[in-house]
């Protein structure tokens, strides 16, 4: 029995730390020349910080203002890319004069993380033809 607990416990102790090691934790860092949209938030144009929260799965993501103040969080999906990303950048989708924040990527890494459209970005892109715009961003 005792033996059994140990085992269980180890491979535990496995799987969890495989879990974190997997987990990708961002802090990026970027210039955003434009008032942009994540989830029910409109954000002035400014600098921001995004970063991925204490979640096993760091897809929790935390976009602050250059005073370190939440602005906005969303719940991100993961991404993933045949090539890591050569820079670390913002990818934004535009709709006419609306822009809303779309995917983050890492230099270095192959995985990314995607901001699901929100119910407003879904409204808008039935009016306007959506482009992408990329803002390069530092990692922090």
């Amino acid at each position: 029995m005792k033996r059994k607990m140990l085992t269980l416990v180890g491979t535990l102790s496995l799987f969890v730390a495989a879990a974190s090691a997997h987990a990708q934790t961002i802090k990026v860092k970027g210039t955003i020349p434009f008032d942009f949209i994540v989830n029910r938030a409109t954000l002035p144009a400014g600098q921001y910080m995004i970063e991925s929260l204490g979640s096993v799965d760091g897809r929790t993501l935390l976009i602050r203002s250059s005073d370190m103040k939440p602005k906005a969080s969303v719940n991100a999906f993961s991404l993933q890319s045949l090539n890591t990303c050569e820079r670390t950048k913002l990818v934004f989708h535009r709709y006419g004069d609306r822009y809303f924040l779309a995917e983050i990527w890492v230099a270095g890494k192959s995985s990314g993380h995607e901001v699901p459209k929100s119910p407003r970005e879904v409204e808008v892109a039935k009016d306007f033809t959506m482009q992408e715009v990329l803002l390069m961003a530092a990692l922090h």
